[in-house]
């Protein structure tokens, strides 16, 4: 699927890659819902979030956070706070350290608390999306705060695209766990 350059496909690519998500972990034997994730021996695998997220909760709260990243970066701009997408102090040199912030504050988190927290971030972020116009989401330095980028490629970032890692990274998984 091409990344979407209007809000139309925006929308669509993030309601299809969701439901992509959905059935993929619909498809989770019990199996490979109780294994832990571990994809040490895979040398290919060698980024930091194949190492951190230890399980489908941990997926699924990685996803929200980045919905609540969203959210309020763009709630907080719209109404004149500025505001940076990372929080403080973090920025895309050091976003993985927030990445395991996030982690950790979920490891309590149950994992039907998990589904039913991304359940609702995911609709907030579409219906925050449905507030802008295509120029709005696809024309670069409509809003001074999204730099170089339109604010519709952080939303794709935050929705189809962050769903389609998710499911590369759940079917690596699977497939582990199915020998």
């Amino acid at each position: 699927m091409a990344r979407p350059t209007t809000k139309q496909a925006l929308l669509e690519a993030a309601n299809t890659n969701f439901e992509a998500l959905w059935q993929t972990i619909d498809s989770m034997t019990k199996t490979a819902l109780a294994t832990e994730f571990d994809f040490s021996d895979d040398v290919k695998k060698k980024e930091a979030h194949w190492q951190r997220d230890k399980n489908l909760r941990d997926v699924l709260i990685h996803l929200y956070e980045w919905h609540q990243l969203l959210i309020h970066w763009i709630e907080s701009n719209m109404a004149g706070n500025k505001a940076d997408f990372l929080p403080e102090p973090y920025n895309w040199k050091t976003y993985g350290e927030m990445n395991v912030e996030f982690w950790q504050k979920h490891q309590k988190t149950k994992l039907e608390k998990s589904k039913d927290m991304l359940k609702t971030s995911h609709q907030s972020v579409l219906q925050l999306i449905e507030n802008f116009s295509n120029e709005q989401l696809f024309t670069k330095k409509v809003y001074d705060w999204t730099g170089t980028t339109t604010l519709g490629s952080y939303c794709v970032s935050a929705t189809s695209s962050h769903y389609d890692w998710a499911v590369k990274k759940i079917k690596a998984h699977i497939k582990k766990c199915s020998g």
